[in-house]
């Protein structure tokens, strides 16, 4: 029930985009997506593959997780980039601002440097 609470919730935080294209197209060519559904529809003979089968229902979980953490990770990085172009920013800030005080400062001075 609690699982089902929070899906809610993160439904209710989607963007528009979200909801009609919650995932990223996949990468695999039409063949081996037919493939991998052929594989994931047979019944599998090792036991770990059995406990995996079992957990299968979970992979749309797993998809928007791993989409989170990518989009979480994209703009971290975006935010590294920006940070560092604004802290340039000020710099050209200071100093063309010290310029402006030394400019100013020789123009009330009544003895020429």
């Amino acid at each position: 029930q609690r699982i089902l609470r929070l899906a809610e919730m993160c439904r209710r935080l989607e963007t528009e985009e979200e909801k009609v294209l919650p995932f990223y197209p996949s990468s695999l060519a039409e063949r081996e997506q037919r493939d991998a559904r052929r594989v994931l529809e047979e019944t599998p003979n090792e036991p770990l593959a059995q406990a995996v089968q079992d957990y299968v229902g979970l992979e749309r979980f797993w998809q928007r997780f791993n989409k989170a953490k990518l989009e979480e990770k994209a703009l971290e990085q975006t935010r590294a980039v920006l940070a560092n172009r604004n802290q340039h920013l000020r710099e050209l800030l200071q100093q063309y601002l010290a310029g402006v005080t030394l400019s100013q400062k020789v123009l009330r001075d009544p003895q020429p440097l």
